[in-house]
């Protein structure tokens, strides 16, 4: 398959390294006192944030170069691989436990979380499936069913982690791919209707899901429990006012605000920077879902389309659960912030999947 190749959307691209680079500050004046009294060494996130967005960065040049209609050869292989890898992370001894998610994979402070793996197998599968039989999605059973019923499985297996955040992300994304493939908003609307009775199961399921829900419909009532941290996170936001205390100067991160370099590094961002600081971030971001929605929007075939709607779709659902999770508009739930907070490979393949949106742009119509 040969087509005209271009340079990469400079727009897109900028973005990114926008938002890399700010999140390397942040990184690093979030977590600077954490660091130092539980490792001796202000420096130990920023060095890790670093490191992996080093790797990040050859990944996405490579990725960037590597003609995006590749990886739908490996679509099932790469899905199968990641379904067994969902797997063996539930086998105890195997599977490391953090954050009280059985989801990592790995010996000491370095591992892999299978589940961010299975969100980009899942959108290039999807991709590869959704472009090769468009036209069956009209039909409920033998069109709509199948991917979903595949994407069900995953969801299943990261909640036994359990990891509703991850899980949450996986399905957003993948729900967002399946609609721009085609399939009909009668059977999506009623989908999604059996879709809040089940969240809604699975939240009165574990005690701690519904002291969540409970903290975020009135955090006050529990301030020192399940309240607390949204109290922090807002208590952090509030004073940041227009332009920031400075940058540095955050007072929650002084042992206040529960994960400051990863979950709520955008309450470290409100405080330090303000209104302003802020508005720029959630405008890089804005920048970016732009960007990539052009590029599948003027992609050549339907692969790429696809491929680029769900790569933006794991970025912008992830940003709008992350961001609506710090300002109290949504309950708690353990998910980081896209290429600011502080994260190991899960930060790495994010920047592979933008380098394989940004090739999709190459071939911009």
């Amino acid at each position: 398959m040969s087509k005209a190749r271009s340079a990469p959307d400079v727009y897109l691209l900028i973005a990114t390294l926008g938002l890399l680079a700010l999140g390397v500050v942040m990184v690093y004046s979030a977590s600077a006192v954490m660091a130092f009294r539980e490792y001796g060494d202000s420096f130990y996130y920023l060095k890790r944030q670093l490191i992996f967005a080093g790797l990040g960065l050859v990944a996405m040049y490579f990725a960037m170069n590597v003609d995006y209609w590749v990886w739908k050869k490996y679509a099932k292989i790469g899905l199968i691989v990641c379904f067994a890898l969902l797997v063996v992370v539930l086998v105890p001894g195997i599977g490391v436990v953090r954050g009280g998610a059985r989801s990592w994979l790995g010996i000491g402070s370095f591992g892999i979380q299978p589940s961010e793996f299975m969100k980009l197998a899942m959108i290039i599968f999807l991709a590869k499936l959704l472009s090769e039989h468009q036209a069956r999605l009209s039909k409920f059973v033998t069109g709509l069913l199948p991917p979903l019923g595949i994407v069900g499985l995953a969801f299943g297996l990261i909640m036994l982690q359990p990891d509703l955040g991850s899980g949450a992300v996986l399905v957003g994304a993948s729900l967002i791919v399946i609609y721009a493939a085609g399939a009909r908003m009668s059977h999506m609307a009623g989908l999604a209707a059996l879709g809040a009775a089940g969240f809604v199961g699975l939240i009165a399921a574990a005690p701690y899901r519904m002291q969540r829900i409970t903290g975020y419909l009135d955090p006050w009532s529990d301030p020192l429990g399940s309240g607390y941290q949204i109290i922090q996170s807002l208590f952090a936001i509030g004073p940041g006012g227009l332009v920031g205390l400075g940058l540095g100067a955050s007072r929650q991160k002084h042992s206040y605000l529960p994960e400051p370099q990863t979950d709520f590094i955008f309450s470290i961002v409100a405080e330090e920077l303000g209104f302003i600081g802020g508005a720029l971030l959630l405008a890089l971001f804005l920048l970016l879902v732009w960007r990539g929605m052009r590029a599948a929007i003027t992609a050549p075939d339907s692969f790429g389309s696809l491929l680029a709607v769900g790569i933006v779709g794991i970025v912008g659902v992830q940003v709008f659960i992350n961001i609506g999770v710090v300002i109290g508009m949504l309950p708690v739930t353990g998910i980081t912030l896209p290429l600011i907070s502080a994260g190991g490979s899960s930060l790495t393949l994010l920047l592979t999947a933008i380098g394989v949106l940004l090739n999709v742009s190459r071939f911009a119509r």
